[in-house]
């Protein structure tokens, strides 16, 4: 059974960034979709961004275009997730979610958390002066 492991989280100043890593515990990492979730305080888990290990092609929430890019690295069976800019409404637990699939992604399509069968733990990244 494939487990996601989250990493890189802390704490980070406004402007600032930092990448976080999802690790996957399986042979390959071939025809998945991975997805990256985050949950504020008071606030509902939502998507953020996420990628088609099969042909790589990823989608975004309109509120981290331009600033957050995911990125795989297969042999390693990671997924990255590089954040730039950050401010303080990006602070929030961070999620790493995958699921089988096969073909292209669009945000449309990964956004929908119920579509994931594997979750990590979470990691916190913290934006702050």
């Amino acid at each position: 059974q494939l487990q996601v492991v989250e990493s890189g989280g802390g704490l980070v100043q406004p402007g600032g960034s930092v990448r976080l890593t999802c690790t996957a515990t399986t042979a390959t990492l071939d025809y998945y979709a991975i997805a990256w979730f985050r949950q504020a305080p008071g606030r509902e888990r939502e998507a953020v961004s996420c990628i088609s290990t099969s042909d790589e092609s990823t989608g975004y929430a309109d509120s981290v275009k331009g600033r957050f890019t995911i990125s795989i690295d297969k042999p390693r069976n990671r997924v990255y997730m590089q954040m730039d800019k950050l401010n303080a409404e990006d602070s929030a637990v961070y999620y790493c979610a995958a699921v089988r699939h096969a073909g292209p992604l669009s945000f449309a399509i990964c956004r929908t958390q119920s579509a994931y069968e594997y979750w990590g733990r979470g990691t916190q990244v913290t934006v702050s002066p």
